[in-house]
């Protein structure tokens, strides 16, 4: 279990893909996760759609994480997902049975396609609810998501790490952030979390950026703020996206060495299912 990791002194590294859209071959992950392997990182994260649609990708990929990379796998769950307690026991026993023992437990966002009345009436409100019942069933090391500029439906940073509590004494082992551009801003949020008696490994969540037109749409969706300097440089080099890639490798190379230093829990990458991007800052 991810968790065992934790009683080394050293920080983990860790690395995110997300299952391939359906119109493609899935194949695709493996050739990725053959070429992230060679990293080996402590764990490798796999998402899960909002409302389930990647849910039987997404088995077969941690299966494939575990079993044949013989690396933790990390499954994605969400609330929007689980119809039910007895929906969710059974999607349980089987990660289980294929030797797949860490969750990830998350609300979700509400899917395009989904009505307001049916995303507000669902059967597992919050994450912490969903943490509850997945204890009830198995022994699962359980993480949990995290926001050091806050959670955008939250009322405050208050309300926020008390909600984050909540999830922790249910039984979340760990957390990882929402990705975050200015390491300042994390460690206020992680002097904050202690302040609250939040004791569990805290991982920091980071994603280059890969082309310019990437940019709004990562702080639309993350409501992250870009540092200053690095949102001048990215802007001076606009017109190129290999030199955005390259500006952006060597900017989260820093940002991870200045964690490290800090003594940082552990790192963890949103790689977008681009290898060579991981390769390039983890080598």
């Amino acid at each position: 279990m991810i968790k065992e990791h934790f009683h080394s002194r050293r920080p983990t590294y860790s690395i995110e893909v997300f299952p391939p859209k359906p119109e493609t071959d899935i194949s695709v992950i493996y050739d990725t996760l053959d070429e992230v392997r060679s990293l080996q990182p402590d764990f490798i994260s796999v998402t899960y759609g909002a409302g389930g649609s990647t849910s039987q990708n997404t088995f077969a990929i941690a299966n494939y994480i575990q079993n044949q990379c013989h690396i933790e796998a990390l499954c994605h769950l969400t609330c929007i997902a689980m119809k039910d307690e007895l929906y969710l026991k059974n999607f349980l026993t089987s990660l289980y049975r294929g030797g797949v023992k860490n969750i990830l437990a998350l609300r979700g966002d509400k899917p395009v396609d989904m009505s307001e009345e049916k995303f507000n009436s669902r059967f597992y409100q919050h994450a912490s609810d969903l943490v509850t019942d997945i204890k009830k069933n198995y022994d699962f090391c359980i993480g949990g998501a995290c926001y050091p500029e806050v959670h955008p439906e939250a009322a405050d940073r208050k309300e926020d790490i008390k909600n984050l509590k909540i999830k922790v004494d249910r039984g979340v082992d760990f957390v990882t952030t929402q990705l975050f551009y200015d390491n300042e801003v994390f460690y206020r949020f992680l002097e904050d979390v202690r302040k609250e008696g939040i004791e569990v490994p805290v991982l920091a969540g980071l994603m280059p950026v890969t082309s310019y037109k990437q940019i709004d749409r990562i702080v639309s969706l993350s409501g992250t703020k870009l540092e200053k300097g690095f949102a001048s440089d990215l802007e001076k080099y606009k017109d190129s996206d290999e030199d955005i890639k390259k500006l952006s490798i060597e900017y989260t190379r820093k940002q991870m060495e200045e964690l490290l230093k800090h003594g940082v829990n552990g790192i963890h990458l949103y790689s977008m299912n681009k290898a060579e991007i991981a390769k390039a800052i983890f080598d």
